[in-house]
């Protein structure tokens, strides 16, 4: 698949009337406050059809759109609320205020979209019908800020080529997006690469371009939000492959690395040190170290520092605890028959 950028010429061509009148965007957030603003301001330079869908803020976020030309959509607090909820009544609002709509970039309120972006996307899935979603490259704006904006600074980056799955930023094809009936409401997180699931069994392909698509302010400044993030993980690995495990796998491999890292081998090297006379504590740590220099040498692989690939290895490790956490409170809820509530780190 030809994921390099369009040449000067398409650019030109895709910025026109026909982006113009095809694309739509969808952006979801709840005081967000001047990211917002940045956010809505990078869009209305490229778009006049946008949707700000609104989850109950009380910093003038709705004023602010609407003085931006925005059409703004307040959610109904009294309904649970999830992203995915928001993504799903931003879009049916964007189709009813545009008809003519074909394809819509959804973008979380903490984002802003690079220069560029929209073209070379819309470009990109024009000439390709196959294709149901294009993402890019999400940058960090400030990953020297703190340890944990530079942990997302890494994870953000994906080489160019047809994918799996995307992340909560990404130029959809409504019309496939209508076909799988968009995200599932009821997942508080993970709900995108769980529609892509979907988007694929449909036959549908998803593709990663190497151009920039936005940038993100993490504003990830302490160690508890970093856990609730990885707690948040760990419960949407679970929910994915309880919905989608047996028939393709999906989230398989991430729960059961959960599960052994933070819960079965501690639990049998506890179990074995005194009757091992500590062997058991001492094989546990070449394990672990193990697993450290193998996430260091692929984080190295795909261009980390040294010093960076040995902290992202660190943290990944360090994140089975929280993460398992995450997938015990999913099961928890499920086999009490409740409904999870929002894990956020904000």
């Amino acid at each position: 698949m030809n994921t390099s950028s369009p040449s000067a010429t398409h650019r030109h061509e895709s910025s026109g009337s026909s982006l113009w009148t095809a694309v739509g965007a969808v952006v979801i957030g709840r005081n967000e406050g001047r990211r917002l603003e940045q956010c809505l301001r990078s869009l209305v330079l490229s778009l006049d059809r946008i949707v700000y869908v609104d989850s109950g803020s009380t910093d003038g976020s709705c004023e602010l759109a609407e003085a931006l030309g925005v059409e703004v959509v307040p959610l109904d607090m009294d309904i649970p609320f999830t992203a995915a909820r928001a993504r799903n009544e931003g879009v049916a609002a964007l189709k009813q205020a545009f008809p003519t709509t074909e394809f819509v970039q959804v973008i979380d309120g903490d984002c802003t979209i690079a220069e560029g972006w929209l073209e070379n996307a819309f470009f990109a899935i024009r000439a390709n019908s196959e294709l149901a979603v294009v993402c890019g490259q999400r940058r960090e704006q400030a990953p020297e800020a703190t340890v944990y904006n530079q942990l997302c600074a890494q994870e953000w980056f994906g080489a160019a080529g047809e994918i799996e799955s995307c992340g909560g930023d990404a130029l959809i094809r409504l019309s496939a997006f209508e076909q799988v009936h968009g995200y599932n409401p009821s997942l508080i997180a993970g709900e995108e690469p769980e529609m892509c699931v979907r988007l694929r069994s449909h036959g549908w392909k998803i593709a990663r371009l190497a151009d920039d698509m936005t940038w993100h302010d993490a504003a990830m400044t302490t160690f508890g939000q970093w856990w609730k993030r990885a707690k948040r993980a760990g419960h949407a690995y679970a929910e994915g492959c309880a919905l989608h495990g047996q028939t393709t796998g999906f989230r398989r491999k991430e729960v059961r690395s959960i599960l052994f890292w933070a819960g079965v081998l501690p639990v049998l090297v506890l179990a074995a040190a005194w009757p091992t006379y500590g062997v058991s504590l001492m094989v546990a740590a070449v394990l672990y170290v193990r697993q450290l220099r193998r996430i260091a040498a692929y984080r190295r692989s795909v261009g980390d520092s040294p010093a960076a690939a040995r902290r992202y290895a660190r943290f990944t490790v360090l994140g089975k605890w929280p993460q398992l956490s995450g997938v015990l409170q999913y099961w928890k809820n499920r086999l009490l028959r409740r409904s999870s509530r929002l894990i956020e780190y904000k």
